[in-house]
């Protein structure tokens, strides 16, 4: 295993070390270990079933880990006190799959959920105010925070659902494929959103994704899951300047050639140079995760 952040002095706002995941007999994880960057987006991928979302999850207390330590924020998951997890889950905002918004409630009403959580006291009509503004901070219209989820489109929800993971100004952002099912200019105008949020909120951004585009228009750095752990964490040069089956055939196959050709004509990334690089990397002869999952990967 190599490890060159020790060059690095910025803060880590995620710290995962040994994780072990399991669903009764079957190990998803398995001394798994990550460092999150303050203000980077890091892409996560890996094939099918790797359990990124699995991961996520864990992160933010949904999934209790069979072994390992997870730091949040300074705060070790499991080991914080009833007020200090409350304090913890008002400082990161979540987009789930989809969106995850509930459906009786307008898109307005779904963004002041977790302001009416965390902060009873605050008047109606200033919360009304908090969560119009969020939702035009997603990029939808006024109009849309009167709206139900059923009456939007599939990338206006995930659009709501960013505004909802945006309500308490966190400082961590996790996505779950927030470009899956959209159109390509959709998808584009979302990833030039989040870039655009990351920079003015001062995010971290924990972004899973399938998608390379997305990973190589906005992405610092992405770790990649197999054999049931992180097996690189780096830039995507780096990446592909590694020897490993699904490594390579992610990157160097067809999307992945399409997808950087694009990045090479379009416009540069300044991200790209936010930070100083890490690699992880087993060097005792990692293996694919079979052909199944590159292929389920590719497709995605």
């Amino acid at each position: 295993m190599t490890d060159l952040s020790d060059d690095y002095e910025g803060e880590y706002p995620i710290l995962v070390e040994g994780l072990r995941n399991t669903f009764g007999e079957h190990v998803i994880h398995e001394d798994l270990s990550l460092k999150v960057r303050k203000g980077e987006i890091l892409g996560v991928v890996g094939g099918s079933g790797t359990g990124k979302s699995v991961l996520m999850r864990s992160i933010i207390g949904l999934q209790q880990p069979t072994a390992g330590d997870i730091t949040v924020l300074g705060h070790k998951m499991g080991d914080s006190t009833e007020e200090d997890s409350i304090d913890l889950r008002s400082r990161w905002g979540v987009l789930f799959q989809g969106g995850a918004l509930f459906s009786t409630l307008t898109v307005g009403e779904n963004v002041e959920v977790p302001l009416k959580q965390f902060f009873p006291e605050i008047s109606d009509g200033l919360r009304g105010e908090i969560a119009r503004f969020k939702v035009r901070l997603s990029g939808l219209a006024d109009e849309a925070a009167f709206k139900f989820p059923n009456e939007l489109s599939g990338g206006m929800r995930k659009r709501a659902g960013l505004a909802r993971a945006l309500a308490l100004d966190p400082e961590l952002l996790f996505l779950d494929e927030p470009t899956a099912g959209l159109d390509p200019i959709g998808a584009a105008a979302f990833d030039e959103l989040t870039a655009s949020l990351q920079k003015t909120m001062g995010l971290t951004v924990f972004l899973i994704t399938h998608d390379l585009d997305t990973l190589y228009a906005i992405c610092d750095r992405v770790a990649v899951l197999a054999d049931k752990k992180v097996i690189a964490v780096g830039t995507i040069d780096e990446l592909k300047a590694l020897d490993h089956p699904w490594i390579h055939e992610y990157f160097e196959g067809p999307r992945g050639r399409a997808a950087s050709t694009t990045k090479e004509f379009g416009t540069s990334d300044a991200q790209a140079d936010a930070h100083p690089t890490e690699v992880v990397a087993n060097e005792t002869g990692q293996r694919s995760q079979g052909a199944a999952a590159d292929n389920a990967a590719r497709a995605s």
